[in-house]
């Protein structure tokens, strides 16, 4: 039986966040002529856990009329990885998405893979006519394909391979409304079989590998090596949740400290 675990402010260990930035409207086809003018060569959707970033993304290459999207989440690269990662597939649609089951899970993909896989898909995109958006909540993925002049060459890649003038656009949703969508969350995918697919995972993955992608992945493979007891396992994975929430919202405000101007929209 899923037992709920504590919402904040009694959930531990979890500083209280900061405030919200303003949000915007965006005009559409203000976005769109930006593109096509060569203004804009990328948009980008990114916010923390739970905010409906991929629901917005989609509705928003259906509202440019011609657009795909490009994942940026570490974690759905992997195959087998569905539950645990939030992939859910069918909120695409006929949308076209790239950048989700590319490697095994057990791989190791690391941030100069993930430039050149982006780097490949985004000018098959540009190449088609099409309009690409890169949604995710990875700060670290984001600003490797964005911002690649932080980044450190060693993969060999040139700037100029990636995208210049990126217009971002984050999504905002309340402190208590992100906290309930987040357990709300877990507990569907614990009846969904959250369990059950690390069990299967663990059939060819080893256990230390899982636990290194963190979060679900972690403690879940904790609870089935008997490790952790159910209730512990749920607590603990949804105090991680929220903190990894907090850290990525710390991260994109990061990003407008360091000169990003993000559009922030409640979707």
């Amino acid at each position: 039986m899923f037992q709920k675990t504590q919402l904040l402010p009694d959930r531990p260990g979890i500083p209280p966040m900061a405030k919200l930035p303003e949000a915007e409207t965006i005009d559409i086809q203000t976005l769109a002529d930006a593109y096509r003018s060569g203004d804009v060569d990328l948009i980008c959707v990114l916010g923390p856990t739970a905010s409906g970033k991929t629901r917005y993304a989609v509705q928003l290459a259906h509202q440019l009329g011609d657009a795909e999207i490009i994942s940026a989440d570490s974690r759905q690269v992997y195959r087998g990885m569905d539950i645990g990662t939030g992939k859910d597939l069918d909120e695409y649609g006929d949308v076209p998405y790239h950048l989700i089951d590319i490697v095994p899970a057990g791989a190791k993909f690391n941030i100069y893979q993930y430039q050149s896989a982006f780097a490949e898909a985004w000018a098959n995109i540009r190449s088609r006519g099409a309009i690409p958006i890169l949604c995710g909540g990875s700060g670290l993925y984001i600003e490797s394909v964005t911002r690649a002049y932080k980044f450190q060459k060693e993969n060999g890649l040139d700037e100029n391979m990636l995208p210049r003038k990126v217009f971002y656009i984050g999504t905002l949703v309340s402190r208590e409304e992100r906290v309930a969508r987040i357990d709300r969350r877990l507990e569907e995918r614990l009846k969904e079989g959250l369990v059950d697919e690390i069990r299967g995972l663990l059939q060819t993955v080893p256990a230390d590998d899982l636990i290194y992608y963190g979060l679900e992945y972690k403690f879940v493979t904790q609870y089935v090596l008997g490790h952790l007891s159910y209730d512990d396992m749920v607590i603990a994975l949804g105090n991680a949740i929220h903190q990894f929430a907090k850290r990525q919202m710390t991260w994109f405000r990061g990003m407008e400290r360091d000169g990003v101007r993000i559009h922030w929209v409640r979707p």
